[in-house]
């Protein structure tokens, strides 16, 4: 849901090289139901709600929690937008539901253990291990609310508007004037003429304007003090009682806070991320996967996208951003080439290394060995140059394997193109 309003807000590329740079600035995602509880803990007002993993516990739930209500609110949990207009690959339309309290158990175990699938999923979708049980308000406004990090700024930004829900990406292209943006001077922090210019533009119906504006102040000292990169309420509720509430929430930490964030980042859910991603941070590479047939191995961010961009306009696609760095050990491209060859669609592996600090020599022997440890299946395209080269070049040759040598990255594009349409 973020990513099509940000899109139009802050003009972001999502294209491959806009992809990558997105990653650099590299996030945790936590759960709606963990993002609730530390909002709550800085005195933001969230709905009554309780995670639970097992239909056995829904009882004990509503008996403990929800003694009183006649309906819940049951949210499926996986990191990604759009779940109410998801659909379950076991036919269960929709991941949020509001349903009679003797039947949550029962809506409970048709979302656990399956996948839902929803327009940021892509078709594979992501596991439901927990479910989301949620005290149902009586909201009177649906507005929405988000912080995120900005570059024409190089400052946080606060982005808001009136109306808020699942279609909040199309009101955002159809009428941007419905969207107000309040950039804040880092140094300064927010004051309060920014937190009314953001409750203004929320525009409640009944909630009271100060204790808006002391909601919107802990909403960003939430951001700051806990290193998000972004933080997302859709939609920012506002009750018949007039108080606003964050009925929803997804928040992104920068990763490379995980030293001072450790409570934070014990949340993380990996069955929620690629696999080959989470085993490619365990190497420490950088590996992103798209959606193309050519593995790509390089050293460098920059050559990267070069490769990738060459490798399009040759007539091929990448299959993956995988930069193993500037001074890879030859276990660590070992494991790379582990992660390359276990995606289905790679039909051919382009190496693409200029060896500086990265030594090419080092770049052949883990490929040498990467070839007898997975037993490499696809056509492998290397060119090799820099520091090391020649000695490089011999262990390649010394070494047997049948190998498509490239002078060039030019030469080596055109040459896994070919190799993948085989």
């Amino acid at each position: 849901m973020v990513r099509g309003l940000l899109k139009s807000v802050v003009s972001r590329s999502l294209s491959v090289a806009g992809k990558w740079q997105n990653q650099q600035l590299r996030r945790l995602n936590v759960h709606e139901y963990q993002g609730a509880e530390l909002m709550s803990k800085y005195g933001i007002n969230v709905p009554k709600g309780v995670a639970i993993s097992s239909v056995q516990e829904v009882k004990n739930v509503i008996q403990s929690t929800f003694p009183n209500e006649e309906e819940l609110v049951v949210k499926s949990q996986i990191l990604a937008g759009g779940r109410g207009l998801g659909t379950f690959k076991s036919g269960l339309k929709g991941g949020v539901h509001i349903v009679k309290a003797g039947d949550v158990e029962e809506i409970s175990g048709k979302m656990l253990g399956q996948i839902l699938v929803t327009k940021q999923t892509g078709p594979q979708g992501k596991p439901v291990n927990k479910v989301y049980l949620c005290q149902k308000m009586s909201l009177i406004n649906e507005m929405y609310f988000a912080i995120t990090l900005d570059r024409t700024t190089a400052g946080p930004i606060i982005i808001a508007c009136k109306k808020g829900g699942t279609s909040i990406e199309d009101l955002a292209e159809k009428f941007p004037d419905m969207i107000i943006k309040v950039p804040i001077d880092v140094f300064k922090g927010i004051t309060d003429e920014d937190a009314a210019k953001v409750v203004d533009g929320l525009s409640p119906k009944l909630a009271d304007r100060n204790a808006s504006i002391e909601q919107v102040k802990k909403l960003y000292k939430l951001f700051c003090e806990c290193d998000c990169t972004l933080l997302e309420v859709n939609p920012m509720a506002e009750t018949s009682e007039g108080q606003l509430v964050a009925a929803d929430a997804k928040l992104n930490f920068d990763d490379n806070a995980a030293f001072r964030q450790k409570e934070i980042f014990c949340l993380r859910d990996s069955s929620q991320e690629d696999p080959r991603e989470v085993a490619a941070a365990k190497a420490d590479l950088n590996y992103i996967g798209l959606d193309g047939e050519i593995g790509c191995m390089v050293n460098g961010a920059g050559l990267a996208m070069a490769t990738m961009d060459i490798i399009k306009l040759h007539g091929g696609t990448p299959a993956n951003f995988l930069d193993v760095g500037g001074n890879a050990s030859e276990s660590q491209v070992v494991e790379a080439f582990k992660i390359l060859t276990s995606d289905d669609k790679v039909k051919a592996i382009l190496v693409n290394i200029f060896g500086g600090i990265m030594k090419c020599d080092v770049i052949a022997s883990g490929i040498v060995n990467a070839a007898k440890q997975v037993a490499l299946k696809v056509p492998v395209v290397v060119r090799l140059e820099g520091t090391n080269v020649d000695h490089g070049k011999r262990i390649l040759k010394e070494s047997g394997m049948t190998i498509i040598t490239a002078e060039d990255l030019d030469d080596a594009a055109q040459k896994a193109v070919k190799a993948s349409a085989k």
